[in-house]
């Protein structure tokens, strides 16, 4: 896992160099069509993804194969590095929503038939999320991504990068949309929506344990009157 995120380092730096016509030699395309049919349902495309491999690759890549997208971002403190990081994640043409400022944005981009990424994999605080499993043990995941796709009918597409050994290349994957749960009960739907996505992100972690980011402390947030599984 460290030399995952240390390769990611050196990759993200080397983003300038990358072209639409040099980017096979880096990452290969798979399930392509799965993202096509559910671009061409005209409702937009959630990217579900997470902190897998060197991830900052998996949306660059995607746009310089000809289908950009929108990324939700936190803002970095110090404002020089933010911008630098910011004009390195655009150089492909992707664009950045401020993450406390999405809920409007994001909508905008899904109701054009666009699409944006989501790194659903990291612990959120109470009042932005809900719990589900997560290897067996309750993780407060955000429910924006569910609430997005039940508000705009969009389609969640599972996308993940994984680096391939043998091949000495990335493998950028899109696979179906995941089907959402619709029963009407708005609560009910968003937290059996969140499971459902939540399962394809651990899927993805068993096949591929070391290119996870372990070092994040996904379970911090307990469920009311559950003590901590940090010890800080």
């Amino acid at each position: 896992m460290v030399r995952q995120l240390g390769w990611m380092g050196a990759e993200f730096a080397h983003f300038p160099r990358h072209t639409r016509e040099n980017i096979e030699h880096l990452v290969l395309l798979e399930g392509f069509e799965n993202f096509a049919a559910a671009q061409a349902r005209g409702k937009g495309v959630l990217f579900l993804t997470g902190h897998m491999s060197a991830w900052e690759v998996a949306p660059f890549a995607q746009a310089l194969f000809g289908y950009p997208l929108h990324f939700l971002v936190r803002a970095i403190d110090n404002t020089r590095v933010d911008d630098l990081i910011t004009r390195y994640r655009c150089l492909s043409g992707n664009s950045p929503i401020e993450k406390n400022q999405s809920a409007r944005a994001v909508l905008k981009v899904l109701a054009a038939g666009g699409t944006v990424g989501v790194l659903a994999d990291h612990n959120t605080l109470l009042a932005e999320g809900v719990f589900v499993d997560f290897f067996g043990i309750p993780a407060c995941t955000s429910a924006g991504l569910a609430r997005f796709a039940l508000h705009a009918n969009a389609a969640v597409v599972p996308g993940f990068l994984n680096w391939d050994s043998a091949q000495r290349k990335y493998r950028l994957r899109f696979e179906p949309a995941i089907e959402l749960a619709r029963t009407g009960d708005d609560a009910a739907d968003v937290r059996e929506n969140t499971q459902r996505f939540t399962r394809v992100i651990e899927n993805y972690v068993r096949r591929y344990p070391d290119q996870w980011l372990w070092l994040h402390r996904r379970w911090k947030t307990r469920p009311p009157g559950e003590p901590p599984i940090y010890r800080d």
